[in-house]
């Protein structure tokens, strides 16, 4: 189960709650079932991917928790989106997907780095590729709107979110193709979340670093045919390695 849980009490370091198989509504229902009375009444914010089965689950099991969606994963979706219009181009361009001689595709990892973080020569690397290989200018239009939600999901005040929300919805508007129109869909289903996560201040990149360690796990013991074991590994492992660091 994918999320990050805060209860009631002063900011305390994070740490892994416990673990359930399955990916489904139904197994967040199931492992809080098995928690104290008290335990789902002290839980008033729970962080979660972009998962409908996950939000569907709280929603049954802690009715009255506000919901706030991860802002990593919506950075990583509009990165997805940017990628989808470059490969497009490039098949309409060239007939083919891209290669190392195509500067689009040569520059293809400056396209979702954060533009502010890139140096002059990569600017400059960065709007020849698109000056050569981009002639509808739908790759700039896509990358356009991908700054304008990284903007948006840096803000925390009102006024700053509320600026930044119509920029973004703008951008996707003037792109007008299906990649970008179907990213700002997906944010306008999620928005409600994605203000608790800004207001808030709130992200499961903790709970990303434990599932991280989960798969590793995974991969060494090349595969565990007893599930108990499989949690007490993890535990162990993630007791031993990361319980003092602070909380993400």
């Amino acid at each position: 189960m994918d999320d990050l849980v805060r209860q009631r009490r002063p900011t305390l370091p994070g740490h892994l709650l416990g673990l359930t198989p399955g990916r489904s509504g139904a197994c967040v229902i199931d492992w809080l079932a098995l928690q104290t009375p008290a335990f789902r009444a002290g839980i008033d914010l729970v962080v979660i991917d972009p998962s409908a089965p996950y939000a569907g689950g709280i929603r049954t099991a802690l009715p009255d928790a506000r919901i706030a969606v991860d802002k990593w994963h919506l950075v990583a979706l509009a990165n997805l989106m940017v990628t989808q219009v470059r490969q497009r181009i490039t098949r309409q361009l060239h007939g083919r997907r891209g290669t190392a001689t195509d500067k689009v595709w040569a520059s293809r990892q400056l396209l979702l780095t954060g533009y502010e973080h890139l140096t002059v020569k990569q600017k400059a690397r960065f709007n020849a590729a698109l000056a050569a290989e981009d002639p509808t200018n739908e790759i700039a239009a896509a990358h356009a709107v991908k700054e304008r939600l990284r903007l948006l999901l840096a803000e925390h005040q009102p006024h700053q979110i509320r600026r930044r929300l119509y920029d973004f919805y703008d951008a996707a508007a003037r792109a007008d193709m299906e990649e970008t129109s179907r990213l700002a869909t997906t944010s306008d289903t999620w928005w409600p979340a994605v203000l608790v996560a800004l207001t808030e201040d709130v992200t499961n990149a903790r709970t990303e670093g434990f599932n991280r360690i989960i798969k590793q796990t995974k991969r060494v013991g090349c595969g565990f045919t007893n599930m108990d074991n499989y949690r007490r590994r993890i535990m162990v492992h993630i007791a031993l390695t990361r319980g003092q660091r602070p909380a993400a």
